[in-house]
């Protein structure tokens, strides 16, 4: 692949990103607000859709100053497939089990499986930070914004 080409290829990658962060606020306009909410369901997507446009600017911004591609070492290394499977382990058992387990429950156990994937062997650490991480993050939800995920099994606990 040519220079020219390259830069095309990056600033279409900022354009689809910036267009992305476009679409993201323009649909969190049509969120129903809730009269109750303390902070209300809108204030999450609206940073998820300034990130965008930041980082979609920040992108054609490289693109145009010569690409970002011409910085990335072009050393070619074959994937590890077992960290792979352990990835894919990690999100078929989240969806396989967030029904019936819940958020905290399937995601603790998605975080032990993506952990092992990137090196961890040390389950029961891994286990702990998955649950502390999933349930501040239900809490969040749950409390903060007033959305139910879904507690699962420890709906009756929480």
């Amino acid at each position: 692949m040519n220079g020219n080409s390259t830069v095309r290829g990056e600033l279409a990658v900022g354009i689809g990103v910036l267009a992305l962060a476009a679409l993201v606020f323009q649909q969190t306009t049509i969120i129903p607000v809730p009269p109750y909410a303390a902070l209300g369901p809108r204030a999450i997507p609206y940073g998820v859709a300034g990130a965008l446009a930041v980082l979609g600017a920040v992108l054609v911004l490289q693109a145009l100053r010569g690409g970002w591609a011409s910085e990335i070492e072009e050393d070619e290394v074959p994937p590890h497939w077992p960290a792979v499977y352990w990835m894919v382990a990690g999100l078929i058992a989240n969806v396989a089990l967030i029904a019936s387990l819940g958020f905290v429950v399937a995601s603790s156990i998605q975080f032990v499986l993506v952990a092992r994937a990137f090196g961890s062997e040390r389950t029961l650490r891994d286990a702990a930070v998955g649950i502390a991480i999933t349930l501040v993050a239900y809490l969040g939800f749950a409390r903060l914004l007033g959305i139910n995920i879904g507690a699962g099994i420890l709906e009756g606990l929480i």
